[in-house]
């Protein structure tokens, strides 16, 4: 099996270290978040950390797709995780990313980024409305959002977990994860109001949203939350209903019996 790795200029001295921590990804034992599809591990190179993303092996008609015709996701992890930081935007540095492929077929892949100290995610403050600073976290928020579509920047996966707030002396950061899935092209209106859909199905967060994304647009209020709410609602039974249906197909599997 041939293999591919890339990694960083800023990081060619560990190069020898961070080939070494993938090839004993198995031995590492500190998960981090929830490993059902992805295993994400922490590990210590020279008394620092970071995390090594292992990408589940695609099904037979994406291996022959990644191998041929397609970027990995682990490839597009690094190189997206690039063009943000030359945007101004806020992710982990990332260091590397290994390829693992066979003359006609692609196997698996792990992409390698910083471990970053965060204070919380999108998704305490849906689930602690009385999370301190709760208002204002969000409006944060939400210009970070106007900011991203501003740059052209159309994150696909822009829901609850994925991204990391650090609190600072003047306000908050806001650091972009799980980054295989994006879009750099000019947005229009829809485009943007659409890319709030995921992240609550909480009416009241929606209109703080709405209202801190009027102020930045210059649109009426009324619009923006009544299409905001409106895209929202439609995500929330949408992923519902999936989930129901996943649950009377695949009712022997505890991750769709513990879904609430």
């Amino acid at each position: 099996m041939q293999n591919r790795f890339i990694i960083h200029s800023s990081f060619i001295s560990l190069e020898s270290e961070v080939k070494e921590a993938i090839s004993n990804f198995n031995n590492y034992s500190e998960i981090l978040g929830a490993a059902e599809r992805n295993v994400i591990k922490i590990v210590e190179i020279k008394n620092r950390k970071y995390t090594i993303k292992s990408f589940k092996v695609p099904n037979l008609i994406n291996q022959i797709a990644y191998r041929f015709f397609r970027k990995s996701k682990a490839e597009r992890s690094y190189s997206y995780a690039n063009k943000l930081l030359e945007l101004g935007i806020k992710t982990p540095f990332p260091i590397a990313y290994d390829l693992y492929i066979t003359p006609f077929l692609f196997k698996r892949s792990y992409y390698v980024s910083e471990l970053l100290d965060y204070d919380l995610t999108y998704r305490e403050l849906v689930h602690e409305p009385d999370y301190p600073d709760h208002e204002n976290i969000l409006r944060a928020f939400t210009r970070f959002t106007f900011d991203l579509h501003e740059k052209g920047v159309l994150f696909l996966d822009h829901s609850p977990g994925n991204t990391l707030i650090v609190k600072n002396d003047s306000g908050y950061d806001f650091y972009l994860v799980d980054l295989n899935r994006m879009k750099f092209e000019n947005l229009d209106f829809e485009t943007r109001i659409q890319n709030f859909a995921r992240l609550t199905p909480k009416k009241e967060m929606v209109a703080i949203m709405s209202n801190e994304y009027a102020k930045l647009t210059g649109k009426e209020e009324a619009m923006i939350f009544e299409r905001m709410w409106g895209l929202t609602e439609a995500f929330q039974k949408k992923y519902h209903g999936k989930i129901a249906l996943k649950k009377k197909i695949f009712f022997w599997r505890k991750k769709y019996r513990d879904v609430k």
